[in-house]
């Protein structure tokens, strides 16, 4: 029968304890992290959320309280009360290591089972595992950390918008389905047969209508919900810090969010950020690291080889300049003795996944040159790519051609962020953060057959873009801003349209009638019309923030109960089945999955 604390209080955590403690009677409590038995003497490593402390105990001393040590096991719930005294064999890799706690009275408080693998640091066992029994995970010191770490951060947040004038609102959970983009998150309503609320996949609309109502700044640590298909670092509920500011420019936005990031990485890791951050265009990132969000911490920049090959007879280069796309390459330098033909080949398979048909490719070794295209080329050509590549001896260069400029830029960004970890040309003495700015405005759908909002549809486009907004959409850009860190979208905003005709002509670019756009959006273009001033905002993905600080692996590292890649929860199996008579007060009837599945192939 376990224990109670009665007439023992917690005085002190474990990792708090230090030599100038010694002499101090002090209680503790925690997790049994090993017991070592020396006969005559017998240590306990107790461990908390702040660390680990050993515990000594002597049968000569108090035999009852000896043989109590005696029986502890791994994960046992403890209480020990005791002077702290001088460890007479130190351990200089523990804060702790200069002193333990002499015990005078120890109490179980929980005996536990063996767990499923050891509470260490650094485990290896399999994330599965580690997931299905995530409270026991949650123990080890380097998770805990993070946890910590990702408190840190949202308290600063929280501490610096409040310091610039912004107050914190919360906005519903439970709002109105509005699709565009992710799919939402329906929620029955048991009051409203036949009708659902959904899950805010952000909390856009409700910050801007904060705007018109006067509250002029707005901040909040949302949760967001997307039912996106399966991703492997991808979660379907997640965190942002969220902000909107009225009567801004983007300029402004950008300042605040940069005065952000500058006091989160000072407060949490103790590094100076250089404001304001470096910034650049969409067309440039594209055109020069084939992404909107590049990674600038290493070279292997795009060439674009179109004019080079602009009369070439090579069908596959050929093909791709006449289909309207292009021709364009990297030059991996000084590597082509580690890049083999073998590697080659199997980066080319790899390529095909973003949509390339293939890799050209020309090695340039001392004990001389191979090419897959070269021979195809005139060679007035052949000399032209090499040229515009800068070429010498000791090279690879590799090349996408394809008839959209999409495909090029995918294949080739995702190939130079692969090339530069295969071969270390990261550099990672401090962060890189940039804004890629002016974004277009929409961006074509194969699958929809019709343009889409590149964010979202109440961004306002550029104001010299407007007379192409019916006439050339594809060209318009909107006033929208991404912060990349470290080549990883950190977060991103955008002025907002505040004019109802304009948001009016929003939706019919987009493809809406005004019948759509008003079952759909009604509420807030009806708001739009008692005053709504200028405004702009942001959101964070706070999940992601707290991984790349911290140097997590993964998304899932720095969240207390994360979803797997199929979107469930392996520590307590939902989503589930739930009970008829549930289904029944809502009135909803399951159908046999061969139905589902012939409805979905509907």
């Amino acid at each position: 029968m376990a224990e109670f604390m009665t007439g023992m209080k917690r005085t002190n955590y474990c990792g708090e304890l230090r030599a100038s403690d010694i002499g101090k009677t002090v209680t503790v409590c925690g997790w049994v992290q090993r017991q070592r038995d020396l006969g005559q003497l017998i240590f306990i490593d107790l461990r908390d959320r702040t660390g680990i402390l050993q515990l000594a105990f002597n049968d000569a001393t108090d035999r009852a309280i000896f043989d109590k040590a005696f029986s502890m096991r791994s994960e046992y719930v403890v209480a020990a009360t005791g002077v702290v005294r001088e460890r007479s064999s130190k351990n200089p890799e523990l804060p702790t290591g200069d002193i333990e706690l002499e015990v005078t009275d120890l109490r179980v408080l929980a005996k536990s089972e063996t767990p499923p693998f050891e509470i260490v640091e650094k485990s290896n066992v399999k994330e599965d595992l580690r997931l299905k029994y995530r409270y026991l995970d949650l123990r080890r010191p380097d998770v805990q950390d993070k946890i910590i770490g990702r408190h840190k951060i949202v308290k600063v947040a929280r501490d610096y918008f409040d310091d610039n004038g912004f107050f914190e609102i919360e906005t519903p959970i439970l709002i109105k389905s509005t699709p565009e983009g992710a799919r939402d998150y329906l929620v029955p309503s048991r009051m409203f047969p036949g009708s659902f609320f959904a899950l805010p996949q952000s909390p856009q609309l409700y910050k801007q209508l904060l705007m018109l109502s006067g509250f002029d700044r707005y901040m909040q640590v949302a949760r967001c919900f997307r039912d996106e298909d399966l991703r492997a670092d991808r979660q379907p509920e997640f965190t942002q810090i969220d902000f909107e500011m009225s009567f801004v420019s983007a300029d402004d936005v950008m300042e605040i969010a940069e005065g952000f990031m500058k006091l989160v990485y000072k407060k949490v890791l103790g590094i100076d950020l250089e404001t304001p951050f470096r910034r650049m265009t969409w067309d440039e990132a594209m055109t020069r690291f084939g992404s909107d969000k590049p990674d600038l911490r290493f070279g292997l920049e795009l060439a674009d080889l179109t004019a080079d090959l602009k009369s070439t007879e090579f069908r596959v280069f050929k093909g791709a300049i006449d289909g309207g796309g292009g021709v364009r390459g990297i030059n991996l330098k000084g590597l082509a003795e580690k890049l083999s033909r073998k590697e080659i080949d199997k980066l080319t398979e790899w390529i095909k996944s973003y949509g390339a048909k293939g890799l050209a490719w020309t090695r340039l070794t001392a004990g001389g040159e191979t090419s897959s295209y070269e021979k195809f080329l005139a060679p007035e050509e052949a000399a032209a790519v090499r040229k515009t590549l800068g070429a010498e001896t000791g090279d690879v260069l590799l090349i996408v051609a394809s008839d959209e400029n999409k495909v090029v830029f995918d294949s080739l960004g995702a190939l130079r962020c692969e090339l530069a970890r295969r071969f270390d040309l990261i550099d990672k003495s401090k962060p890189c953060l940039l804004w890629v700015t002016d974004f277009p405005l929409f961006e074509y759908s194969k699958e929809e057959n019709r343009f889409v909002a590149m964010h979202h549809p109440f961004t306002c486009p550029r104001l010299e873009d407007l007379d192409k907004l019916e006439s050339d959409p594809g060209s318009v850009k909107a006033i929208a801003y991404d912060m990349v860190l470290n080549g990883n979208e950190l977060g991103g905003g955008s002025i907002r349209i505040n004019d109802p005709e304009l948001q009016q002509r929003m939706f019919k670019a987009l493809g809406l009638t005004p019948e759509e756009a008003q079952k759909r959006f009604g509420f807030l273009i009806d708001a739009f019309r008692y005053g709504a001033p200028p405004h702009g905002g942001m959101a964070f993905g706070l999940d992601r923030l707290v991984m790349l600080m911290l140097d997590c692996d993964s998304i899932r590292d720095v969240i207390a109960f994360p979803k797997v890649a199929s979107s469930s929860e392996l520590m307590s199996g939902a989503p589930t089945d739930v009970d008829e008579v549930q289904l029944a007060e809502l009135g909803i009837a399951i159908l046999p999955k061969d139905d589902n599945r012939t409805k979905e192939k509907q």
